[in-house]
C-alpha cells in the first residue's frame, strides 16, 4: 500500500447527509426536528406510563416498554447527527465515532426486530390461548424473551462492527448518507467485501427476516381467531387494530430488507436514503400511536401521570 492510501485510511468519513442544496437544508431540518421530537416525547411518555402505572405491568406493555426505549435509543443515533450535519459546515465523522455509531444501529434495530416479533407472539397466546396466557407470558418468559433480544442484537452488531473494522478505506472518505451504514461504506471499501456481504445474506436474514415471518404467521392465526368473534364490532374493531399493526411493522422490515438484502453494487444511495428515513425515523414515531396511544388503559395512565393521580391496577 502506497504513502497516500495509508494516509487516507485513517481520515475521518465526511457525511453527505440527505442532501447538498443549501435550499433544501433549512426545510429538511425543521421537518426532521419535528419528526425527531414526536418520536422522543411518544416513547419517553409511554416508558415513564408504563414504569408509573402498576395497571400496565401487563406482559404486553412490558414488552412495549422494552420496544419504546429501543425505539427512543435507535432515533438518537442517527438523527441528532443528521440534524446537526443539516446546519453545520463540518460534516466529518472520525473512523472510530463512524464504526461506533454503527454498532449501536445495528444493536437498537435488530432489538427493535426482535420485540416486535416477541409481541406479536404475546398477542397470538393472548387470544389463541387464553386459558394458557398467564403462564405462557408468565414473568419470567417476558425478561427471557426481552432478554435474548438484546443479547442477540448486541451479539449480532458486534461481529459486524468487526469485520468493518478490518476493511481499508483508501479511495474516497464521502459517504452519501446521513449515518454511517453498511451499504454505502461497503461501495467506499477498497478491500474484498464478500465475506460481510455473505454474513448480511444469512446471520442478517435470520434476525431480520425470521421475525418478520414469525409475525405474519402470528397476526395470519389471530386473524383466523377474530374471524370465528361473535361481534361484528367486536372483528371490525380487531381487525383495525391488526391492520394498523401489521402496516407499520411491514413498513418497518420492508425498507430494512430493501436497503440490505441486496448486492452492494445494485445499491442506489438516493433510495437508499429514502428507505433508511423510514425505518430510523417513520416507524420509531409511529410505534407509540399504533401500540398504545390508542389504548385506553395507556391513556388512563398519561392522564394520571399528567396529574400526578395515581392508578391502582383495579382502575383499568
Amino acid at each position: 500500500m502506497d504513502a497516500t492510501n495509508e494516509s487516507s485510511e485513517g481520515a475521518p468519513f465526511i457525511l453527505l447527509g440527505l442532501t447538498t442544496s443549501p435550499e433544501q437544508q433549512r426545510p429538511l431540518f425543521g421537518l426532521f426536528l419535528v419528526l425527531y421530537v414526536a418520536g422522543i416525547l411518544g416513547n419517553g411518555l409511554i416508558v415513564a406510563a408504563i414504569r408509573a402505572s402498576p395497571a400496565l405491568h401487563a406482559p404486553m406493555y412490558f414488552l412495549l416498554a422494552h420496544l419504546s426505549f429501543a425505539d427512543l435509543c435507535f432515533t438518537s443515533v442517527t438523527v441528532p447527527k443528521m440534524l446537526a450535519n443539516l446546519l453545520a459546515h463540518d460534516r466529518s465523522i472520525s473512523v472510530a465515532g463512524c464504526l461506533t455509531q454503527m454498532y449501536f444501529f445495528f444493536a437498537l434495530g435488530v432489538t427493535d426486530s426482535c420485540l416486535l416479533a416477541a409481541m406479536a407472539y404475546d398477542r397470538y397466546v393472548a387470544i389463541r390461548h387464553p386459558l394458557h396466557y398467564a403462564t405462557r407470558m408468565s414473568r419470567a418468559v417476558c425478561k427471557t424473551l426481552v432478554g435474548t433480544a438484546w443479547l442477540v442484537s448486541h451479539v449480532h452488531s458486534l461481529l459486524h462492527i468487526l469485520l468493518m473494522a478490518r476493511l481499508s478505506f483508501c479511495a474516497s472518505h464521502h459517504v452519501p448518507h446521513f449515518f454511517c451504514d453498511h451499504q454505502p461504506l461497503l461501495r467506499l471499501s477498497c478491500s474484498d467485501t464478500r465475506h460481510i456481504q455473505l454474513l448480511i445474506f444469512t446471520e442478517g436474514a435470520a434476525v431480520v427476516v425470521t421475525p418478520f415471518l414469525l409475525i405474519l404467521a402470528s397476526y395470519g392465526a389471530i386473524a383466523a381467531a377474530v374471524l370465528r368473534l361473535p361481534s361484528a364490532s367486536g372483528r371490525l374493531r380487531a381487525v383495525s387494530t391488526c391492520g394498523s399493526h401489521l402496516a407499520v411493522v411491514s413498513l418497518f422490515y420492508g425498507t430494512v430488507i430493501a436497503v440490505y438484502f441486496q448486492p452492494t453494487s445494485r445499491y442506489e444511495a438516493e433510495r437508499g436514503r429514502v428507505a433508511t428515513v423510514m425505518y430510523t425515523v417513520v416507524t420509531p414515531m409511529l410505534n407509540p400511536v399504533i401500540y398504545s396511544l390508542r389504548n385506553r388503559d395507556v391513556q388512563g395512565a398519561l392522564r394520571a401521570l399528567f396529574t400526578g393521580r395515581r392508578i391502582s391496577a383495579g382502575d383499568s
